[in-house]
């Protein structure tokens, strides 16, 4: 009876464990932590919950979306965005081009949105019109 309870115990750990490797594995977190140490492009976002920020990295920069739910064409739906870098003094070597490029990534998932950029990066940008 023991001999069973203990392989019934055993083989319920390895699928556990397993879940557990597979969440790690496919996490979101994860990908952008990773992406941010090869200092690659990725987007993190929960498009169902208005109420939680989304995270970018580009260049081996962090920068944090914060949104805001409003009326739009007859519904309710994200209208501002303001974006922020984690760190302003890593925006070295940036241009405008590449702030462009993430806001046609951010305007893909939001199309209704007015994206704002917080400082120094709202000068930069206000330079170019």
């Amino acid at each position: 009876m023991i001999l069973i309870f203990l392989r019934v115990l055993i083989t319920v750990l390895i699928f556990y464990l397993l879940y557990k490797g597979i969440k790690y594995l496919f996490d979101p977190k994860r990908k952008l932590e990773l992406a941010h140490e090869k200092q690659e492009y990725f987007f993190h976002d929960d498009a169902h919950n208005p109420r939680k920020n989304f995270f970018i990295t580009y260049k081996g920069v962090m920068f944090q979306g914060e949104k805001y739910l409003g009326e739009a064409d007859r519904s309710f739906d994200v209208v501002n965005i303001f974006v922020w870098p984690d760190d302003p003094s890593n925006l070295q070597g940036f241009k405008v081009e590449d702030f462009r490029f993430m806001e046609t990534d951010i305007r893909s998932n939001y199309p209704h949105a007015k994206i704002d950029w917080k400082s120094p990066i709202r000068e930069l940008l206000g330079k170019e019109t």
